[in-house]
C-alpha cells in the first residue's frame, strides 16, 4: 500500500516544474563554479582550506562546493519539494480526495516523506557527480592535499563519496523539517521559505551572543553539514560524524512525528 502510494508521489514529482528547477540548479551551479575557476583561477592563499587546491586537483571542487552550499543553497533546493509535498495538495484541494481513498493516512504520509527524501538524495547525487566530473575535467584527478597529509586519487574518490553520504544526513533532516512545515502551514510558499529561514537562523546563531558557544552550536543542525570534513584527517576523526548522525536523526524524528500526528488527525473536510 505504501509502495503504491510512493510510486504515485514520484510520478507527481516528475510532473512538477519545481522538481526540475531544483535538479537543474544542482547541475548548473557546479558548472558555473568550474567555469569561473577556468576563466579566473584563484590566486594566493584562501581562507577555506580546499579552495587552495581547486586548480590543482578536481577532487577539491566537490568539497569546496559542499562548504558553500551548506549556507543556503542546498537547504533551499531541499525545501523546494519538501515544503511543497503536502501543502500543494491543500492549495490544489486534492488532499481531501487522497485521504478518502482506501490507502491509510499513514501510508500516504510515509509515501510523501519517502518522495521528499528521494528527491533530496537524487539532487545531492547529481550535485556530487556534476561537481566531481566538471572539476576533474578542469583540473584533473590528481592527488588531494588534506588537513594532515596528501592522499591518492583512489582514496580521494572514496572520501569524496563518503563526504556526500555524511552530508546527506542533515540534508534529510532539513527535508523532514520542510515536510513538517508543509503539513501544518497548508501553504507551499510559506513552507519553502520557512524551511530556508530555519536553516539560515541556525547559521546566524553563530554570531548571536549567548548562542555562539560551542555547546549550543553542536546542537545546531547546520553545524552537522560540515561534519564530513573530519574524514580528511589522519587518522579519521569519527566523533563529529557520529555526533552529526544522532543530531540529524533527532531533528528528523521529532519533525516527522509531529507532522504525522497532524496529518492523521486533520479534518478531511477542511
Amino acid at each position: 500500500m505504501t509502495l503504491r502510494a510512493y510510486r504515485w508521489e514520484l510520478r507527481k514529482l516528475l510532473s512538477q516544474k519545481r522538481t526540475f528547477l531544483g535538479l537543474g540548479a544542482v547541475v548548473v551551479i557546479p558548472l558555473l563554479f568550474v567555469t569561473a575557476l577556468v576563466l579566473n583561477p584563484p590566486q594566493g592563499e584562501r581562507t577555506q582550506f580546499f579552495f587552495r587546491y581547486v586548480t590543482e586537483t578536481g577532487w577539491a571542487v566537490p568539497l569546496i562546493l559542499l562548504v558553500f552550499s551548506s549556507i543556503w543553497f542546498f537547504p533551499l533546493v531541499t525545501a523546494l519539494v519538501a515544503g511543497d509535498i503536502v501543502a500543494a495538495e491543500d492549495q490544489n484541494r486534492t488532499l481531501k480526495t487522497i485521504l478518502t481513498r482506501s490507502t491509510t493516512r499513514t501510508s500516504v504520509f510515509a509515501a510523501k516523506v519517502l518522495a521528499a527524501f528521494t528527491y533530496a538524495l537524487v539532487a545531492l547525487l547529481l550535485f556530487g557527480l556534476t561537481s566531481t566530473v566538471a572539476g576533474g575535467l578542469a583540473s584533473g584527478f590528481d592527488e588531494l592535499p588534506t588537513f594532515t597529509t596528501v592522499i591518492s586519487p583512489g582514496r580521494a574518490a572514496v572520501l569524496v563519496a563518503a563526504s556526500f553520504a555524511v552530508y546527506a544526513m542533515p540534508v534529510l533532516a532539513i527535508a523532514a523539517i520542510g515536510v513538517l512545515l508543509s503539513t501544518i502551514s497548508k501553504n507551499s510558499a510559506g513552507a519553502v521559505v520557512g524551511t530556508l529561514m530555519v536553516s539560515l537562523t541556525m547559521q546566524l546563531t553563530r554570531i548571536i551572543p549567548g548562542l555562539d558557544g560551542d555547546g549550543v552550536q553542536r546542537l545546531m543542525l547546520t553545524r552537522q553539514l560540515n561534519a564530513w570534513q573530519s574524514l580528511f584527517r589522519e587518522p579519521i576523526d569519527w566523533s563529529p560524524i557520529v555526533h552529526g548522525a544522532w543530531v540529524s536523526v533527532v531533528y528528523a524524528a521529532v519533525a516527522l512525528v509531529i507532522a504525522w500526528l497532524h496529518f492523521v488527525r486533520r479534518d478531511v473536510v477542511a
